[in-house]
């Protein structure tokens, strides 16, 4: 035998076990165990071994498949704590999506294209006071009574691919639906994360309040920024009547799982590696992290992984509805964020040259114009209002007044592009992202080796290439490890299908998901310091997480009530933190309003609180949320000038009235 062909038959194994030895070394050197959440990874594997017990009634009297059974147990768990009519709000919203996206690609893919042609439409229509839950109801019933056929078929044809593959794969069906729930445990938790607070739940909140968005950056300067994800929030907590936000993160983790499984299916994956690659996507501790919140990096990762899989389906061939839909997607992914826009282009490099022999220019125009269509409102809105599409980014360029003319800039995620990026973001997460050690799994080292092989492997390597650049270019700007989630998950199904079969390599991959496992709360202090036990033992009830964790949000609950709707509510700065669900009554003193970040600190130069007692009755402030021990001596002379009075107090942050201020 040559040394090259011995080289050729070796390299898999050593560029697997070179990978994962890369990976343990990097746990020892970097001492990870000083990071594991024990008490963490203890309750996933209860939790685990109690879906698996709830699992077996179905398996033993009804005959169901186990991951059936599994899939089942997790979905009526999601139900108890997201709440059932959230539930029923985004079942009617998916049902609506498919008989949509139907028209234009029958089959699962409806789905994501139906939930982007609703985002994209919708979002040119925010302004307008049309958006009532007895519109969204009539049109979901409506179009699900139009496309009930369509929505059937799109279900059988989920469910025998589901059924099918489970049989030929039962273990690796099993552990994947055990993967893939622990990560949709995520959603139980209600919204506590700090930007959904502060930025995501403003644009739901007032669609339920007022039946339109107010488009107002004088408030929130991010207010018209890509709002794709909080639209379809919206919805759903339109037809809901309240916040749905968990039910609809389990949809898009369920969609982005699918996403894989096809995606590995089309590379020509077996049942046993499409499963694999459904429970890696699980196992990562970004996606456990992301649906317990309204980011945008979770869609992402679903519609990524769906417009790589719309580049492989017509074998070379280029159809009409596959352009369209295409397009579709790219823009969706453009009214997310630009970011995922950037990171989708080389994959319409890559589709432009395998179709290159059978695509019809000419229709190439009307395609860039329907991404426009469903991607541009933010952007159309951001020009129109602010005069910078992209505000507060790149504003030195723009120069809108509603934001410092200056480019925006976290300095926190600028440590440089350096050649170990990767390694550090694996082990040393907390300089690149708001977590602990480890909070982004390892699968960046662990399968490093495994990346070289699908850069081998003629069905795999356009489908690395792509994702391996779609992995680096969010890291050229900023260093910050969740943008990397969506093209991680776009490369998951190369890794699984370039996966050697080897002695071990078996046992190797699964304990690289249950390490990601063990490290998964890491991605989020919430999860970390136990939030999920606390959701439990509070029965799905919101308040007592929120009076822990955002005692804010306690206090505007009760805000929302009609006898405290007169007047304005502001945050006094030593919060720190806006409340983006009082819409157009909410005011905050932070970066986010600049207006009244310097309104604020003028005041705060009159210590006798002249100056703050102005400020709360010229603007009609009636309610003030404050931390006590943050207060400034002039901000506490302020309140006492204004009659201010104790209404509440929750965690450590207190609701005052100021009864004068109520009327105009």
């Amino acid at each position: 035998m040559s040394f090259s062909s011995r080289a050729s038959r070796e390299a898999p194994a050593f560029l697997l076990w070179a990978g994962m030895a890369a990976c343990a070394i990097g746990l020892v050197a970097h001492r990870m165990w000083e990071a594991l959440p024990f008490p963490r990874f203890f309750e996933h594997v209860l939790l685990a071994l109690l879906a698996m017990a709830a699992a077996w009634p179905l398996q033993r009297w009804l005959g169901w498949q186990r991951a059936a059974a599994l899939a089942a147990v997790w979905l009526a768990a999601l139900t108890v704590f997201a709440g059932p009519m959230p539930m029923l709000a985004v079942a009617l919203l998916a049902a609506a999506a498919i008989a949509i996206g139907s028209l234009l690609i029958a089959g699962p893919i409806a789905l994501p294209l139906g939930l982007a042609l609703i985002a994209g439409t919708l979002g040119w229509l925010l302004p307008f006071p049309i958006h009532h839950r007895a519109a969204y109801a009539v049109a979901c019933v409506g179009l699900i009574a139009w496309r009930r056929t369509a929505i059937v078929d799109a279900c059988r044809i989920a469910w025998r691919q589901f059924d099918d593959t489970a049989r030929a794969a039962p273990r690796a069906s099993t552990a994947a639906l055990l993967l893939l729930g622990l990560a949709s445990t995520g959603a139980w938790l209600p919204t506590m994360q700090y930007d959904d607070v502060a930025y995501h739940l403003g644009l739901p909140w007032q669609l339920q309040d007022t039946a339109r968005y107010a488009m107002d950056p004088t408030l929130q300067v991010w207010a018209l920024a890509p709002w794709g994800g909080d639209v379809l929030h919206g919805v759903a907590q339109v037809l809901a009547a309240s916040e749905a936000r968990g039910a609809l993160d389990a949809l898009w983790l369920a969609i982005a799982a699918g996403a894989v499984f096809a995606l590995t299916t089309a590379l020509g994956g077996d049942a046993t590696r499409r499963w694999w690659a459904v429970a890696l996507l699980g196992s990562l501790p970004m996606s456990m992290n992301l649906v317990g919140g309204m980011q945008t990096e979770l869609p992402a990762m679903a519609l990524l992984p769906a417009l790589a899989w719309l580049v492989l389906r017509d074998g070379g061939t280029a159809s009409l509805r596959g352009l369209f839909a295409g397009a579709v997607l790219f823009g969706a992914l453009c009214g997310l964020k630009t970011m995922h826009a950037a990171v989708a282009l080389p994959l319409l490099a890559w589709a432009a040259w395998r179709h290159r022999a059978h695509i019809r220019w000419r229709w190439l125009v009307p395609a860039a114009l329907v991404a426009i269509v469903i991607g541009g409102s933010s952007y159309f809105y951001a020009w129109s209002i602010a005069g910078n599409p992209f505000l507060p980014l790149l504003n030195a360029t723009f120069r809108s007044p509603y934001f410092a003319t200056t480019d925006f800039n976290d300095g926190r995620w600028q440590g440089g592009l350096d050649a170990d990026v990767l390694w550090d973001i694996s082990f040393d997460t907390e300089h690149y992202f708001e977590s602990f050690d480890g909070g982004f799994g390892f699968v960046l080292v662990a399968l490093a080796g495994v990346f070289v092989l699908a850069l081998r492997n003629v069905r795999t390597r356009a489908l690395a290439i792509v994702a391996g650049i779609g992995i680096l270019l969010p890291l050229l700007p900023l260093q910050y490890a969740r943008y990397l989630q969506p093209a991680l998950a776009l490369a998951i199904p190369a890794l699984v299908v370039a996966y050697p079969a080897i002695r071990g390599a078996t046992a190797a991959f699964w304990a690289l998901c249950v390490l990601n496992l063990a490290f998964a709360t890491n991605a989020n202090w919430l999860l970390r310091t136990g939030a999920l036990k606390r959701v439990i033992v509070a029965g799905g009830h919101d308040a007592p997480l929120f009076e822990r964790y955002v005692p804010e949000r306690a206090l505007a609950a009760r805000l929302h009530d009609a006898a405290a709707r007169e007047g304005k509510v502001l945050l006094m700065p030593g919060t720190g933190v806006a409340l983006a669900e009082l819409g157009q009554r909410g005011r905050n003193m932070l970066w986010y309003s600049p207006r009244w970040q310097a309104a604020g600190i003028r005041a705060d130069g009159d210590a006798s609180g002249e100056a703050w007692t102005r400020l709360l009755h010229d603007n009609r402030i009636a309610h003030v949320i404050l931390k006590p021990n943050t207060l400034t001596a002039a901000q506490r002379a302020g309140m006492q000038r204004s009659g201010a009075t104790l209404a509440g107090t929750a965690g450590d942050a207190q609701w005052w009235r100021i009864p004068d201020n109520a009327q105009p």
